[in-house]
């Protein structure tokens, strides 16, 4: 039984009004990043724990949730006093094996400065002697009217006083690492890095000889990891290191202190090889669910053993204490930014809208601030090229517009083109032809014609079922089994056709199981040349019990149905709550909820052979369908693509 009847008013993105301030400049921003983080209450008391033992986190979710200023949090929770400074000297008996000194912060660049001055004095009584020494030799040469000689002895001396480097220059240490007047822990982002940045490295030196060379203590380089000793060491998608590299940073994880040598095999750096370095850094890893099969297994337990593994949300409950945290949020991102005006209310509210609508379910707000403080930045830009003082609402609604993603743009190109060009219909009706609908990226969707048509078979032993676009393997082989569907739920033996499916104009791909009913739809108008409504889109897929199942983008594929000018959209009943669409579209499309295919049959089909049809679909086959119907991983898969269904 469909729901036509039913009332979606509550499903429209509502007024807010958040009366208790003016505008952001009234919103007090917490000092500490940490109580900066909106709606990852449980991450925060994790890392805050975290800290306060140093333990190592991974952290696990979407982008643009929080990962970094999480970790950037955890570096201001560490303790500042603990600071060291690292430096390299010389090793007289070994130039090749540098040594290493730690001492507290500060401490080092004082080091280094009172060896330069004892090397300056140095310097300038060489240079007394030099002076003293050509002086006599050109004396000499006066006296003895050999001014050639002179002359000629002099640039010996010269040579032989400034061409070799003085041993007590060689022996000035190097300051590795500096954390002279840091107030917090170190944190270092060392995402992407190669193994030189994160390891540290030997520069090489093209002069070997003849005292020419720089000094190995002075080629040395410091890591990312030697950096972040005594702070935190953060890499976003970890799984794109290398194996080595990995394994070499658990290493140092678990020794606390790591060697520095060359990183290429060919360079004169390879030969040079420090004492081991400190780098007690607490490891910050970051990325979504895919990134835990490309990391090393070692590592990961190392983090899970001595740390915790925390997988963050994406949303937040819609309550007016959660609205007030986004509040915050907008002030801040202001503040932050610094180069655009303060926002009204009313801006918030439209931004707390945008919130809703992109949490894609009911009673929600997301929580990916990244994408939704570049909507904050760009409302501002708009603000700023009018030359307003504050930003409004007609602003925000502008940074909407201008600030589409290109998935969105796509989408907009892909409805303007395929009405032009009549690749789907929203008028009459037609055999074999239906309106799905899918979601480009996370956010935009569109209208994906399907057709099928029932020719009578080829071969003498039985029919086929052809799948023409984009399709991967998997999608290749489910289709097939919607010949089941077809035998059980209108009794016909489908060996007699031919079935082709075309999802017309997929270029970028199939992708999911949200086609299943327009699918099934589509083939039984074929068989049965009953026409399908074409002012109705429809979305939704299919579960072994006959039941149409929930699936993603509900809201962005029906405004992507009234933005083509259809009239009705079916959507699975399960959904309806996470439905969140502006007012304009309410008046332009009917929502129907349904829960079987028979309801969708009964909605989508038309013409006079319909009605007889669904009776006897409905008084005959309703439990056939219910047990032959397969599983919602076999119908439409495809590898990833740009499209979504």
């Amino acid at each position: 039984m469909n729901e036509s009847n039913y009332d979606l008013s509550d499903h429209i993105v509502s007024d807010i009004d958040p009366s208790k301030y003016k505008d952001t400049e009234d919103i007090d921003i917490p000092p500490k990043l940490i109580d900066q983080i909106i709606g990852q209450e449980e991450a925060v008391e994790t890392i805050k724990k975290a800290a306060k033992q140093r333990r190592n986190v991974l952290l696990i979710g979407e982008p643009g949730i929080g990962k970094s200023m999480l970790a950037k949090a955890m570096a201001e929770l560490l303790p500042p006093e603990d600071l060291q400074d690292i430096l390299i000297y010389p090793n007289v008996e070994n130039p090749n094996n540098p040594l290493v000194g730690v001492m507290p912060a500060g401490q080092g660049k004082k080091i280094v400065e009172n060896a330069k001055k004892q090397f300056k004095g140095q310097e300038e009584r060489k240079n007394i002697l030099t002076i003293a020494i050509i002086a006599l030799i050109m004396a000499i040469g006066f006296v003895t009217n050999q001014f050639l000689t002179a002359i000629i002895a002099v640039g010996i001396v010269f040579f032989a006083l400034y061409q070799i480097k003085p041993k007590s220059q060689q022996l000035v240490p190097k300051l590795l690492v500096n954390n002279e007047s840091k107030k917090v822990a170190p944190f270092i982002d060392a995402t992407g890095a190669h193994a030189g940045a994160l390891l540290g490295d030997v520069r090489h030196d093209p002069y070997q000889s003849g005292g020419l060379g720089t000094p190995a203590h002075e080629r040395v380089e410091s890591g990312m990891i030697h950096r972040a000793n005594k702070g935190v060491l953060y890499i976003d998608e970890i799984g794109t290191m290398s194996m080595k590299t990995q394994q070499e940073l658990l290493t140092a994880l678990q020794e606390h202190k790591y060697q520095i040598t060359g990183q290429s095999d060919t360079s004169s750096g390879a030969m040079v090889r420090t004492n081991a370095v400190p780098c007690d850094f607490v490891l910050v890893a970051s990325g979504n669910l895919e990134v835990l099969d490309d990391m090393h297994i070692a590592l990961r337990s190392r983090i899970r053993g001595y740390g915790y593994e925390i997988f963050m949300k994406d949303s937040m409950k819609d309550t007016p204490e959660n609205r007030e945290k986004l509040v915050q949020f907008v002030a801040q991102e202001v503040k932050n930014d610094g180069r655009i005006p303060h926002f009204s209310k009313e801006a918030v509210a439209e931004i707390i809208k945008e919130a809703q609508r992109r949490a894609g379910k009911k009673d929600a707000l997301t929580l990916k601030l990244r994408d939704l403080g570049g909507l904050v930045r760009a409302a501002g830009d708009v603000a700023v090229e009018q030359g307003a003082n504050e930003v409004t609402v007609d602003h925000v609604f502008e940074a909407k517009k201008q600030s589409r993603t290109l998935e969105q743009q796509i989408a907009d190109r892909y409805i303007t083109q395929r009405k032009e060009y009549s690749v789907f219909s929203n008028q009459g009706a037609k055999i074999g032809c239906i309106n799905g609908l899918a979601v480009i990226g996370n956010s935009s969707g569109i209208v994906l014609p399907i057709a099928a048509e029932a020719a009578p078979s080829q071969s003498k032993e039985e029919g086929k079922i052809i799948a023409a676009g984009k399709l991967g393997d998997i999608a290749k082989e489910a289709v097939q089994n919607v010949g089941a569907i077809i035998k059980k739920s209108i009794g016909k033996d489908i060996s007699n056709y031919d079935i082709h499916i075309q999802f017309v104009q997929s270029y970028d791909g199939v992708e999911g199981d949200s086609a299943s009913v327009s699918m099934a739809t589509a083939i039984i108008s074929a068989i049965e040349n009953i026409p399908i409504d074409q002012t109705l889109a429809l979305t939704g897929s299919l579960s072994v019990r006959g039941t149409v199942l929930p699936i993603g983008g509900v809201t962005y594929k029906i405004e992507a149905a009234a933005e083509s000018g259809m009239k009705k959209v079916l959507i699975p009943a399960s959904n309806v709550d996470d439905v969140l669409i502006d007012k304009k579209y309410m008046d332009q499309i009917e929502i129907i909820p349904v829960k079987t295919l028979t309801d969708v049959l009964e909605e989508a089909l038309v013409g006079p052979k319909k009605d007889k049809f669904i009776k006897q679909l409905k008084e005959n086959r309703l439990d056939k369908i219910k047990d032959m119907i397969p599983n919602t991983t076999d119908i439409i898969s495809s590898k990833p693509s740009k499209s979504n269904n």
